[in-house]
């Protein structure tokens, strides 16, 4: 089933297919994520696509640069990453979900970033 997600100016869509629907919920309490404070759920690679906007995302990217973080030039809204943990699939911002309040989900679970297996050494 898909999905429309949007940034709060509407610049940028993105139609995305959650495999396993809400249950991949989760935070992440790594130094970006606890400061971005958005939650995300699960998507395939092959799972996003963008609508419209392309070119009004920009890309952030740090340390081992294998999480890709894309926001909107526009109005920054955090729209979507390619997951550290696991590249072979997205995390999309799950307030950014068209129809879906995080708030109606009740408590979301946080995976530990800080103790990332990538940091270790």
């Amino acid at each position: 089933m898909s999905h429309k997600l949007t940034c709060h100016c509407g610049a940028i869509e993105l139609a995305v297919d959650l495999s396993d629907g809400l249950a991949t919920a989760r935070r992440c309490d790594c130094s970006f994520c606890r400061r971005r404070g958005a939650a995300a759920v699960s998507v395939p690679l092959d799972g996003l696509r963008i609508v419209q906007g392309e070119e009004n995302l920009t890309l952030y990217q740090w340390g081992t640069g294998t999480a890709r973080h894309y926001f909107c030039k526009t109005c920054g809204i955090y729209t979507h990453h390619r997951r550290r943990s696991n590249p072979n699939e997205y995390g999309v911002n799950l307030g950014a979900l068209e129809g879906v309040n995080p708030r109606d989900l009740g408590d979301i679970g946080w995976v530990d970033g800080v103790n990332h297996p990538s940091d270790q050494t």
